[in-house]
């Protein structure tokens, strides 16, 4: 099969567009067709993109970990998928990812693919999907009535944050540049502020939430912000205890963990019409190296997909 091989974290030359072997499904795994995939201009840098949980080196790994695509083949123990289905999901992050024509996937992690959905849009709901739904209602417990202010709401990760809290019934403050206020708008955000003119803690004051998928010198300015006892969640980098306890409020990091049942959550209200991913670009798995090109010069709006092959099987 064709893949994308890392041999490194120098830049998006590092990423090598070549023959792999296929995998093969383990016990309760099972083997995908990928159609598309996602670029996560952070992953050449994670730890787990180079060693197992283990401890063992892994050698020009393939990037990837939103997929969609087709079940093929299901290993032993698999319950509730089945060959032929289309799926999306969030693989482990120690895994080859789907940057490839077929990956392996844990049948836990796998749900079915939103019916309103082709491949390429479904794609890119898995890890931005999941982070936001993590962090808004697993970690801040976020209700109706809440207010919350959203750093880098144009992102992936930020866009569906939006909708997530709107639909919840929640205050959406949103920090974007000029370009995305008309966008953020239709995704349902009460007050955009332009960080390019102004400073958010002039106009912020006292909400139950901020939620930072930006990190930096944001962070340090958004502690003011919170009400005393709320929550300052970041996404991007761990906030310091120090001054969260200076500030009164709380203070938490996470890691987006793969969860079947909250991507069939997810998928629902997407075919509701509540919810709706949003693409920055398509780009052939060829041409990996110039998507990840994209996507470090930051400033997208929403996801950057590798399209792997159409949805009549051609590459």
């Amino acid at each position: 099969m064709k893949a994308i091989h890392l041999y490194g974290q120098s830049g998006p030359d590092q990423c090598v567009f070549e023959d792999a072997p296929q995998p093969q499904p383990g016990v309760g795994e099972v083997l995908i067709r990928v159609y598309a995939t996602s670029v996560m201009w952070q992953e050449p840098t994670w730890s787990e993109t180079w060693k197992t949980p283990a401890g063992i080196e892994r050698q020009h790994p393939i990037p990837g970990h939103d997929v969609s695509g087709e079940v093929v083949e299901v290993g032993p123990d698999v319950t509730g998928v089945a060959v032929g289905e289309a799926v999306y999901a969030l693989t482990e992050f120690w895994r080859d990812g789907a940057a490839a024509e077929y990956t392996v996937a844990r049948a836990t992690d796998v749900a079915p693919k939103p019916r309103t959905l082709g491949h390429i849009q479904a794609a890119g709901v898995p890890l931005v999907g999941l982070t936001a739904w993590q962090a808004l209602f697993e970690h801040a417990g976020l209700t109706s009535g809440q207010s919350l202010l959203i750093h880098g709401a144009a992102g992936g990760v930020g866009s569906m944050a939006v909708q997530m809290a709107k639909w919840a019934g929640a205050t959406v403050v949103a920090t974007a540049s000029a370009r995305n206020h008309a966008f953020l708008r239709t995704l349902g955000a009460d007050e955009i502020i332009d960080y390019t003119t102004t400073r958010f803690e002039d106009v912020v004051r006292d909400v139950d939430l901020v939620l930072d998928t930006v990190g930096g010198e944001t962070v340090a300015r958004s502690w003011r912000v919170v009400k005393k006892g709320g929550l300052l969640l970041s996404v991007f980098s761990p906030p310091s205890q120090e001054q969260a306890a200076a500030f009164g409020v709380r203070a938490f990091f996470f890691v987006v963990k793969p969860n079947r049942e909250q991507l069939i959550h997810i998928g629902n209200l997407i075919d509701a019409g509540q919810l709706r991913p949003i693409t920055e670009r398509v780009f052939p798995l060829s041409e990996t190296s110039q998507a990840f090109e994209q996507a470090l010069q930051g400033h997208t709006r929403g996801k950057i997909i590798l399209r792997v092959e159409d949805e009549e099987g051609r590459g």
